[in-house]
């Protein structure tokens, strides 16, 4: 029986999917409850989780195993003023 080696990469992309599920898990949780004391406590939880989801593609993007593009300073503008307006 071979033994799968499992790169950094590897690791790290599981984790950030495992992130990425917890926050839109407790996200829906959140939506859907009625009682507002669990709700906020499924808030702080998915506060919590969208700092581990941070932290993890930080240290992914430190690494280079995550690499962004840098942004155009017209499409942050752009994308500033689309969000502006939602608020409003």
């Amino acid at each position: 029986m071979q033994k799968t080696q499992y790169t950094e990469k590897n690791i790290l992309d599981d984790a950030l999917s495992a992130q990425k599920a917890a926050t839109d898990h407790y996200n829906s949780f959140a939506n859907e409850c009625v009682h507002e004391n669990v709700r906020q406590e499924l808030l702080n939880c998915l506060a919590e989780e969208h700092s581990i989801q941070q932290e993890v593609f930080c240290m992914m993007h430190d690494k280079g195993l995550y690499p962004t593009p840098e942004a155009e300073m017209q499409k942050v503008e752009q994308a500033k003023q689309k969000f502006a307006q939602c608020v409003k």
